[in-house]
């Protein structure tokens, strides 16, 4: 059975009970419904814990997708801890601190897409850090005028909605696909789209904040020129 994903319906949740379906030879837990982000488009998975009906807690190092069948989600814990039995009510519990930081950076490197309009040959988001990598013809970035540009769109407050269209509908716009190296996630017949206000809109499957003014202030750390055309812009919250 696919993992219900619920940090899809909502980001904000920060626990729900599930059901344990399986335990893979590995010890890979897998549940019927989870608020763990998996692994991918640049953003890392979820780490937190599952709580046990005894009281007994379950660490969580990171969220996968099941390399067998990507509609299910694979929770690895840390290593030396008891598993739990196919059945199994638990309760999971998300490191609710270091998945904002996570979304908080998501939104704000969607908006740097924007002060920077090239197409984006690879990024990753990090605690509190990301950053992106830009094609981008022979001229000098100014750090300051980045990140100048880059709050200015922060401070306008700006809802972060969704919406799905179609595989179909998403091939008749290729132009809103920026990201020249990650693919937006496809295979259930219909993309999510995320728009931040009129600012942005482009298929993203990652975890988003609600409004740009939860991002607060954020620093352009560093301008790397990685290639004769090709520059890595980083930022961190500040």
């Amino acid at each position: 059975m696919p993992t219900e994903l619920l940090f899809r319906q909502d980001a904000y949740l920060k626990e729900t009970p599930a059901t344990v379906e399986a335990v893979n030879d590995r010890g890979g837990i897998i549940l019927d419904r989870t608020i763990f982000y998996a692994t991918g488009g640049g953003q890392p998975g979820d780490l937190g814990h599952l709580r046990l009906a005894d009281g007994s807690m379950i660490a969580i190092g990171t969220t996968i997708y099941d390399p067998e069948d990507k509609s299910r989600l694979i929770h690895v814990p840390a290593e030396g801890q008891a598993l739990p039995a196919p059945g199994e009510a638990v309760t999971a519990l998300l490191d609710w601190e270091r998945r904002l930081k996570r979304m908080r950076i998501h939104t704000a490197l969607h908006l740097l897409s924007v002060v920077l309009p090239f197409p984006v040959t690879g990024g990753s988001i990090g605690d509190g850090d990301g950053r992106l990598d830009f094609d981008i013809p022979e001229g000098g970035l100014d750090k300051a005028e980045v990140a100048e540009k880059l709050n200015a769109l922060v401070a306008r407050n700006a809802d972060v909605t969704e919406r799905w269209i179609t595989d179909e509908e998403l091939d008749a716009n290729p132009g809103l696909v920026k990201t020249m190296s990650v693919k937006p996630p496809r295979g259930s017949g219909r993309v999510r789209l995320v728009a931040i206000g009129d600012i942005d809109l482009q298929p993203c499957g990652g975890t988003h904040v609600r409004n740009t003014a939860e991002i607060g202030l954020v620093a352009v750390t560093d301008i790397e020129k990685k290639g004769k055309q090709n520059r890595r812009v980083r930022i961190a919250l500040a």
